[in-house]
C-alpha cells in the first residue's frame, strides 16, 4: 500500500468515506456507486462525479418559503408531482450524457413518462427545475447559473427557476419556441406567473421579504391557490357577523 492508499484507507476508517475518483466512470458505476453514497450528494457529468453543494441559510429560508407556496398550489391544484431530496434524471444532450439532482423537480400530470411510488430516480425530463444556489466558490455557482441553465434548455426542462437569498443572483427563465431560456418577465405589480402551471404565480419581491401565511390569506396574488378552505371559512364568518349585526346582536357576545 502506497502512501496516498494509506492516507485515503486511514480516512475512510476515520470518516466512513472516501474521495472520489479523479478519473472518468462509467454511468453505470456511478448508479451503482456513488447515487447513493450516505455522506455527499454527486451528479454524474460525461463520467465525471460533481459534487452538490450546500446554499447558505438565507437562500434556503428562500427556497423553504417558495417550496411551502408551491405545495399549496399543488394541493389546490393536483396537476402535478413534486420531488425533493435531490432526485436525479438523465439528460443526453449533443455530444453528452448526464445525471442531474435538482433541488427540486416538478413532474406534470401530463408529461408521458410518470414517476412511481418507488422511483429513486426519475426516468423522464422535469418540466420544472428549481435550484437553490451555492456561492461556494465561483466554479459551483457557475454550474447552477450557466451550465447547468445550458443542459436543462437542451434538455426541454420548460421551466428553470435559481433560487437565492439575494434578490440580483435569483434568475426564473422560460423556453421560448426555439428552444433557448429566456427570462420570465413580470406582470404588472412584479408578479411572476408560470406556464408550466398556470395559476402558480408569486410577487417576486415576497421571495426575499417571505410573507406568512396569515399575509398571504388576504392577499389577491395568492388568493386563487393559497388555503382556499380556510378563505371560504373565514367569508363565511365575516358573513355571519354582519347578519348578526344587522340584527343587533353583537358577534363577541356569542
Amino acid at each position: 500500500m502506497t502512501a496516498l492508499q494509506a492516507l485515503n484507507h486511514s480516512s475512510y476508517q476515520e470518516y466512513g468515506t472516501y474521495s472520489p475518483p479523479r478519473q472518468k466512470i462509467s454511468e453505470a458505476e456511478y448508479w451503482e456507486k456513488y447515487y447513493d453514497s450516505p455522506n455527499m450528494v454527486y451528479e454524474w457529468n460525461n463520467g465525471y462525479l460533481e459534487e452538490k453543494a450546500v446554499s447558505d441559510v438565507l437562500t434556503i429560508s428562500t427556497y423553504k418559503w417558495f417550496f411551502e407556496l408551491l405545495e399549496h398550489y399543488l394541493r389546490t391544484n393536483p396537476i402535478a408531482q413534486s420531488v425533493l431530496l435531490e432526485m436525479g434524471f438523465r439528460l443526453t444532450l449533443k455530444e453528452k450524457h448526464e445525471v442531474r439532482r435538482p433541488d427540486m423537480g416538478i413532474v406534470l400530470n401530463n408529461n408521458p413518462v410518470q414517476l412511481s411510488p418507488h422511483d429513486k430516480s426519475y426516468h423522464g425530463t422535469f418540466d420544472l427545475c428549481i435550484e437553490a444556489l451555492s456561492d461556494s466558490t465561483i466554479e459551483i455557482m457557475e454550474r447552477d447559473t450557466v451550465t447547468k441553465k445550458e443542459e436543462y434548455a437542451i434538455g426541454g426542462v420548460k421551466e428553470y427557476y435559481i433560487l437565492d437569498g439575494r434578490r440580483e443572483r435569483t434568475q426564473l427563465y422560460r423556453l421560448n419556441t426555439k428552444g433557448v431560456y429566456i427570462p420570465i418577465k413580470p406582470a404588472k405589480g412584479n408578479i411572476i406567473k408560470s406556464k408550466v402551471l398556470p395559476g402558480f404565480q408569486f410577487r417576486f419581491d415576497d421571495l426575499f421579504t417571505k410573507p406568512s401565511p396569515d399575509e398571504m390569506i388576504s392577499d389577491k396574488v395568492y388568493q386563487g391557490f393559497f388555503l382556499p378552505g380556510y378563505q371560504e371559512t373565514k367569508r363565511q364568518a365575516e358573513r355571519l357577523a354582519e347578519k348578526l349585526r344587522s340584527l343587533g346582536i353583537d358577534p363577541d357576545d356569542i
